[in-house]
C-alpha cells in the first residue's frame, strides 16, 4: 500500500504537466478547429523564459534574502505574462492567414513554428542543457512511510489552482462566454458582435500562459532544461487533449491526470521499456470505445463544416 500511495503522488505530479499543456491544445481546437502543434515548444519556451526571469529575480533579490516561494510566484506570473505574447504572435503571424486554408497547411505551419522556436532557443542558449535555478529548498515529509516533498505539493496545488481559475474564467466571465459561444459556431457568433480576431489571440494567450506555468513547474521538479524537452511531452499532452474531448476544460484536465496515472502505474507493474507501448495501447482502446473522447460530442465537428 505504501508503494502504491507513493506512486499515486508521483502520478499526480506527472499528470499535472500533461493537464496544463493539454488545456492549451483543447482551447485552441475548440475555437479554430486546428491543433497548435507548436504548443509543446511553447511549453519549452516558457520554461526557458522562467529560467531567465528566475535568474534575474535571484540576482536582484538574492542579497535582500527574499523568500524562495515569493521568487517562485513572481517568476510564474511574469513568465506566464511574457509567454502569452508568444502565443498571440503565433496566432497573428502563423495561423490567422490560414483560417480558410486546408487544415493540413495549418498543421504543417504549427510544426514549422515549433522548429523555429527550437532553433531560436538553441541560437540564444546553445545546445547544452541548463540547470533551472533552485527556487525552493527541497523538504521531504514522511507521512506514514510515504515520502512527499514540498515541491510535489506545490506543483499539484498550483496546477489545480490554475485549472480552477481557468474554469471560473470560462464559465463566469463575458470573455469566457464569448469563447464558449465561438467554439460552438464561429461563423454565426462574429455576426453578433464578437470578433474572432479578439477571441482567437486571447485563447492562444491563455493556453501559452498555462504552458509556461507547466514549464516552470517542470523545471522545479526536474531542474534540467533542454531545447527539445517540449516535443515528447507536447505530443503526449496532445493525446490527453484528444482523450478529454473537444473543447472540454474538465476533459483535458482529467485526461492529463489519467495519462500520468497510466504511465506511472504501468512502469510500476511492467518493465519501464514497455511503459509507452502498454500505456498508449490502453489509450487507443479507450478512444476506440469513445472516439470523441470523454466529454466530446458527436455533432460538434459537423457544426463547423
Amino acid at each position: 500500500m505504501e508503494y502504491f500511495l507513493q506512486n499515486f503522488i508521483n502520478a499526480l505530479q506527472w499528470g499535472s504537466f500533461y493537464a496544463l499543456i493539454a488545456l492549451g491544445y483543447s482551447m485552441v481546437y475548440s475555437i479554430l478547429m486546428l491543433f497548435n502543434f507548436a504548443h509543446g515548444d511553447i511549453f519549452m519556451s516558457g520554461a526557458y523564459i522562467g529560467f531567465c526571469i528566475a535568474s534575474l529575480f535571484i540576482f536582484l533579490f538574492g542579497g535582500v534574502g527574499a523568500p524562495g516561494w515569493l521568487v517562485m510566484i513572481l517568476t510564474i506570473i511574469v513568465s506566464m505574462f511574457l509567454t502569452s505574447f508568444i502565443g498571440v504572435l503565433i496566432e497573428k503571424i502563423g495561423y490567422r492567414p490560414l483560417r480558410n486554408a486546408p487544415r493540413a497547411s495549418a498543421a504543417i505551419t504549427g510544426l514549422m513554428i515549433g522548429i523555429i522556436l527550437e532553433t531560436s532557443n538553441i541560437a540564444i542558449f546553445g545546445t547544452k542543457r541548463i540547470a533551472f535555478p533552485p527556487l525552493v529548498e527541497t523538504v521531504t515529509y514522511n507521512i506514514a512511510g510515504i515520502f512527499i516533498t514540498n515541491k510535489k505539493i506545490i506543483i499539484v496545488a498550483i496546477s489545480l489552482f490554475l485549472m480552477a481559475g481557468l474554469h471560473f474564467f470560462i464559465e463566469k466571465t463575458k470573455w469566457g462566454m464569448a469563447m464558449r459561444a465561438m467554439s460552438y459556431d464561429f461563423f454565426i457568433v462574429p455576426l453578433m458582435g464578437v470578433s474572432l480576431n479578439v477571441i482567437a489571440p486571447l485563447t492562444f494567450a491563455i493556453g501559452s500562459a498555462l504552458a509556461a506555468a507547466a514549464g516552470i513547474l517542470y523545471g522545479l521538479a526536474y531542474p534540467v532544461l533542454d531545447p527539445y524537452m517540449g516535443i515528447l511531452l507536447g505530443w503526449k499532452a496532445f493525446v490527453a487533449a484528444i482523450l478529454g474531448g473537444r473543447g472540454s476544460i474538465l476533459g483535458a484536465a482529467l485526461a492529463g491526470f489519467l495519462l500520468g496515472f497510466i504511465e506511472i502505474f504501468t512502469a510500476m507493474i511492467f518493465p519501464s521499456t514497455l511503459r509507452d507501448l502498454i500505456a498508449y495501447s490502453i489509450i487507443l482502446i479507450i478512444l476506440t470505445i469513445r472516439p470523441h473522447g470523454f466529454f466530446g460530442k458527436a455533432h460538434s465537428s459537423s457544426l463547423r463544416l
